[in-house]
């Protein structure tokens, strides 16, 4: 069963919500990745926009950091950007130039981990700005979305080769091929089950790596052509998803079942997705809003699948 969403305009039309994140302050933070800019969506729906140093920072990925501060890439600029949760605003470069780098997040050591797409790293910051760099064994891999897996390790997507990677604190690289062809994977999340979920673009499925044996499952989508984007696991025992292709939200069950659900707006483009502080799931449009749709909790005892 479909369910209804709620869309909440946030920035001019082409100014493109990316990236979002619940924030600490009980907000949503996104990034406005065409205008150089970052958005914070209150409780009482009040938007407020901060200004980078420049209007072609890119801001792609955001997460929440360690720190209590919002971090976020900055694709345009090579950059790392923090900003607090009273505005203020820092940017630090990275040492290799034109490295693009796109996604981001807090890992269990205290700092943040970034992919390098266009450099093929995996990169590292502090808190206090202090950067480091990890070489991939391979180059056009492009690097896309990272997050932190239940071993203590970052995982990520290769989206030009076709793989999940895995870097240990100490940069130790390894690289799990996956089964499709021009799977094209770019969203990544740990999912409550203690595997990995991700998107294939390319090939319109789902996918799922098991973390300690590196065992991938994939489900093919009903429609192949969605281009599945960003993922998140859900309040309600199972992953979301965006379908930049198809415009929609999907949803699949740890056993792979499927359900979606159309966007309010026409060619709405959604990209990022993430859980907000009220427990809805919640997606950036980069026509200019963002939309939420409360999920229907799991009630009964978690799915062993």
């Amino acid at each position: 069963m479909t369910r209804p969403i709620e869309q909440f305009a946030v920035a001019a039309p082409g100014d493109g919500p990316y990236g979002i994140t619940a924030g600490p302050d009980g907000a949503l933070w996104f990034t406005l990745v065409h205008a150089g800019r970052i958005g914070r969506l209150d409780a009482a729906r009040e938007v407020t926009v901060f200004p980078l140093a420049s209007a072609t920072a890119a801001p792609m990925s955001i997460t929440a950091g360690p720190d209590g501060a919002l971090w976020f890439t900055e694709s345009g600029t090579s950059a790392i950007g923090r900003v607090g949760t009273d505005g203020e605003v820092s940017s630090y470069p990275l040492p290799t130039p034109g490295a693009a780098p796109f996604g981001i997040t807090p890992g269990p050591d205290g700092a943040l981990w970034f992919t390098e797409m266009s450099a093929d790293r995996i990169g590292r910051i502090t808190t206090g700005g202090e950067i480091s760099e990890f070489e991939l064994p391979l180059r056009g891999g492009y690097p896309s979305a990272i997050v932190t897996g239940p071993d203590g390790a970052l995982w990520f997507t290769l989206n030009q080769a076709d793989a999940i990677g895995r870097a240990a604190l100490d940069g130790t690289i390894a690289i799990h091929p996956l089964p499709t062809p021009e799977a094209a994977p770019v969203g990544l999340a740990a999912g409550p089950d203690g595997a990995l979920w991700f998107t294939e673009i390319g090939a319109g499925q789902i996918g799922r790596l098991v973390p300690g044996d590196g065992r991938i499952e994939e489900f093919a989508l009903p429609d192949p052509s969605c281009r599945p984007h960003a993922i998140v696991a859900g309040p309600d025992d199972a992953l979301w998803f965006t379908e930049w292709g198809a415009n929609r939200l999907g949803r699949i069950t740890r056993g792979g079942e499927v359900t979606e659900h159309p966007l309010p707006v026409a060619a709405a483009e959604p990209h990022g997705v993430a859980v907000g502080p009220d427990g809805a799931i919640w997606t950036a449009l980069e026509i200019g809003a963002l939309a939420r749709l409360e999920p229907v909790r799991a009630c009964g005892p978690r799915s062993t699948a």
